[in-house]
């Protein structure tokens, strides 16, 4: 019998799961997470748009020496140009809470999406440049980070790219967290690839949880464990959700997986106490 197209998406993050995170090629993993929700849609035609946005940024860092050189404001200023300008990539500030704005089909499609989703794009590009580039982990807003030789360039993709210094920062963090927040060390996380993936995919998880949606929100989980196979948080996430749908077997299975990743600890020692239960329960 032939496989479907979600069979085939979840044999890829099956395969990116077992990939060094420096081999993970984003963009296309992104879609084949895109592909599992929406696998009517043409993520063919988004592989191809991805493919003209990379060799746009190909050609237009060869156009600019300075940026070439190692500048990283220009860089960020060359990237800028390609993707909000040239291929009119944008944040969606109207419809945020829209599952299709993690969605990468989607937001190749509707050229919307949220601050994670044109992150991807941004490093799918920098990337075909041959410019180092990183997401970084700002809290409640995915920030990006472009390195050169001579520093590093802060991006806020959603807002078009703009560049960030520490004032901008700071009216940031004082946005999300209240007018007493201030600037802090750690705020500044740079992040893998395999972080950024799941940061879109947490998207798509919390909005199901949100509208009721458990099982939806379980199976998020599951595919997100494919690629990280290796995530203790996310094996007792996953088991704490088999357990409120009453799957006892699998629940037990993802909190013995995530003890024997994470063995230590308050969390670890909150996975034992559900483990109890549950055995007392097939008992």
């Amino acid at each position: 019998m032939a496989s479907s197209p979600q069979d085939d998406a979840r044999a890829a993050l099956t395969a990116a799961g077992q990939l060094p995170d420096a081999e993970i090629d984003l963009a296309a993993v992104a879609l084949q997470l895109a592909r599992i929700d929406t696998p009517e849609a043409d993520w063919r035609g988004a592989s191809a748009l991805l493919s003209e946005l990379a060799q746009a940024a190909v050609a237009a860092a060869a156009a600019d020496p300075v940026a070439d050189a190692g500048d990283a404001e220009r860089r960020r200023l060359v990237l800028a140009e390609v993707i909000h300008r040239r291929f009119g990539f944008a944040g969606d500030t109207e419809s945020y809470e829209d599952p299709a704005n993690a969605n990468l089909i989607r937001v190749v499609e509707r050229r919307l999406g949220l601050p994670v989703a044109l992150g991807i794009l941004w490093l799918h590009a920098a990337e075909a440049a041959g410019w180092s580039a990183h997401g970084v982990d700002f809290p409640g807003h995915f920030l990006l980070a472009v390195e050169g030789g001579r520093g590093q360039a802060l991006v806020d993709v959603f807002a078009g790219g703009t560049g960030l210094q520490a004032p901008e920062l700071r009216r940031l963090i004082k946005r999300i967290e209240g007018e007493k927040a201030e600037l802090r060390p750690g705020l500044v996380r740079l992040m893998e690839k395999r972080a950024v993936l799941l940061r879109l995919q947490n998207n798509i998880k919390l909005r199901r949880l949100r509208a009721q949606d458990l099982p939806g929100a379980l199976a998020c989980a599951e595919d997100m464990l494919r690629l990280a196979p290796g995530e203790a948080g996310l094996w007792r996430e996953t088991g704490l959700m088999n357990q409120r749908l009453d799957r006892i077997g699998a629940a037990l299975g993802c909190l013995e997986r995530s003890l024997e990743l994470e063995p230590e600890g308050p969390a670890a020692q909150r996975a034992r106490m559900v483990l109890e239960e549950l055995r007392h329960r097939l008992n």
